[in-house]
């Protein structure tokens, strides 16, 4: 058995590492660390943590997750797919309790890449990728009507329908200066790749409203604009490494929300690295990638942060600005820490509406209304798993949207998969020259007596019940049965099951079962089942005429 292999990129990458390779990391690093603040600072205060935790979790998990992952140009962080997930818990069990879920989610992570499910997680059904995240999109939304328009509502509720209710009636509330800088803010971003594709739009929209909000409470006595100073304490200080206190209790109740945090995250990275690889030519190592991320979610909350994977924005910004290796995303994460040393402190007069702005575009981003609109276009099955995903998410929370998404998919692969069996009777005769002994090409005719079935396809619990239907419809007792498996790939026990209470069944009312075609996997499975012990060795025939003749010996 292959044992599996731990191969971060850095140190592949790193024989082959030049001068001329190192200068285009390094801008590229310094430019995702630039397009990196303003989103960290965001996801943090919309996650319901201050906004220095979301910095440190771009520097520590960023860090860990280029150092260690298996994509070479993944740049890692807060996403805005955990906002909800991570305010839902701290609502519910605090910021301990976060951290602990944080740490679970990360052994989770790491657990997933040593059993190598990597390859596993990617084929989770689009139409669940695509519901859980326009879902989310809209929820980030949702939460910053509020301070878009300066709304002035002291408890906003936590249910997605309440909080609309309440936004309606009090909207007469709105700040006319707040809604200003809010809706600036958003057509400053939605402009600025027009100008120029390098710069951010949300770094010059944060300058520019920060700037515009100063001037106006300096010069024209305009008070009303919310700063994330008015409503935190904002600290450049490194803060220590804090292990919380778990007891078992804790660990029991937390495994719901680590489990999603876990699995969103590693759809999200691996979505992400695999969109990279499209556009830098190059293969990720799955396993490899979890288990970076797992570590850099191990890591992240003991130093105050919250959880992490990569991001396909920063992570594209990255692919466009030159970055080809891991440096880049180390380099990344000091350029974040040297910002948050120096320069932190100036945060605070950032609007918390140029904020909401940037939250708005990061939503609009997130809901891939496209590929929504054209699911929908799609078997009403998929429809199905997406709307139910969809509002699931919006409607309760993303836990039980997940959950329930993958149920629901996975009771329609097994449909899918049961419908893709076939049981048939072959009357008269059979002309199939590609079963036949290579020679013998004659018609061969069904003997008095004897009925011949043919099993197209996996032989499962999906069709295990099929036989007893199209027997019913016969309704007769031939003296041989003859079952064809040349085209059935694999039997599962709950196939040997069915199989063996068909013979036994047949056994009963005096009939023979014969085989045919079977295949050398599905005959040493039903060896070690045992069940020729049913039918005897002497009734497994390698072609149909073989069997055919065995039938004319039991009928004699």
């Amino acid at each position: 058995m292959k044992t599996f292999d731990f191969k971060p990129q850095l140190f592949s990458t790193l024989k082959s590492y030049n001068k001329k390779t190192f200068m285009s990391d390094l801008m590229a690093g310094v430019i995702v660390g630039i397009v990196a603040l303003p989103l960290a600072i965001a996801f943090g205060i919309a996650s319901g943590v201050t906004p220095e935790k979301g910095i440190i979790t771009a520097i520590v998990a960023g860090f860990i997750i280029s150092l260690l992952g298996g994509s070479k140009v993944q740049i890692g962080g807060p996403t805005g797919a955990f906002i909800i997930i991570i305010y839902g818990i701290i609502q519910k069990y605090g910021l301990e309790g976060l951290t602990i879920a944080t740490i679970m989610a990360g052994v989770f992570l790491i657990l997933f890449g040593l059993l190598k499910l990597g390859t596993i997680i990617k084929y989770i059904p689009y139409p669940i990728v695509v519901g859980f995240t326009s879902g989310i999109a809209v929820t980030i939304f949702t939460t910053q009507i509020k301070d878009l328009f300066g709304l002035s509502i002291d408890s906003v509720p936590s249910d997605f329908i309440d909080k609309w209710i309440c936004y309606i009636s009090n909207f007469s509330t709105a700040d006319i200066w707040c809604s200003i800088v809010g809706i600036v803010s958003v057509v400053i971003i939605a402009i600025t790749p027009k100008f120029s594709k390098k710069i951010p739009g949300s770094l010059v929209a944060i300058i520019v409203m920060t700037i515009a909000a100063l001037l106006l409470k300096q010069y024209c006595g305009i008070t009303s604009i919310e700063t994330i100073g008015d409503r935190f304490n904002v600290s450049n200080e490194i803060p220590n490494m804090q292990v919380p206190a778990m007891t078992w209790d804790t660990i029991k109740s937390l495994v719901p929300p680590a489990l999603t945090i876990a699995v969103l995250g590693a759809i999200e990275s691996l979505l992400s690295a695999t969109v990279a690889d499209g556009v830098i030519g190059d293969h990720h190592n799955s396993n490899t990638e979890l288990i970076a991320q797992g570590v850099a979610n191990l890591a992240s909350p003991l130093f105050g942060g919250i959880p992490a994977t990569g991001a396909i924005a920063r992570t594209m910004t990255n692919i466009n600005n030159g970055g080809r290796t891991p440096i880049a995303g180390i380099i990344h994460a000091v350029v974040l820490l040297l910002i948050f040393l120096f320069f932190m402190p100036l945060a605070k007069y950032i609007p918390m509406a140029c904020l909401a702005g940037v939250l708005v575009i990061v939503s609009y981003g997130m809901c891939g209304w496209r590929s929504f609109v054209a699911l929908m276009k799609n078997p009403k099955s998929d429809v199905t798993v997406l709307l139910i995903t969809f509002f699931l998410t919006i409607i309760f929370d993303l836990t039980v949207a997940i959950e329930v998404g993958l149920i629901i998919a996975c009771l329609l692969f097994m449909k899918r998969m049961s419908e893709t069996t076939d049981v048939k009777v072959i009357m008269d005769e059979i002309n199939e020259e590609s079963d036949i002994v290579k020679g013998n090409l004659e018609h061969l005719t069904i003997p008095q007596g004897v009925e011949v079935y043919e099993i197209n396809g996996p032989y499962f619990f999906g069709a295990g019940n099929k036989f007893e239907e199209i027997m019913a419809a016969f309704g007769d007792r031939p003296k041989v049965r003859i079952i064809r498996m040349r085209k059935v790939p694999f039997v599962d026990s709950t196939g040997i099951h069915n199989l063996s209470n068909l013979c036994i069944m047949s056994k009963n009312e005096g009939i023979q079962i014969v085989l045919s075609g079977v295949s050398e996997k599905v005959h040493l499975q039903l060896e070690k089942a045992k069940f020729y012990d049913l039918i005897g060795k002497e009734n497994i025939c390698s072609h149909i005429n073989l069997a055919l003749e065995r039938a004319k010996e039991i009928i004699k």
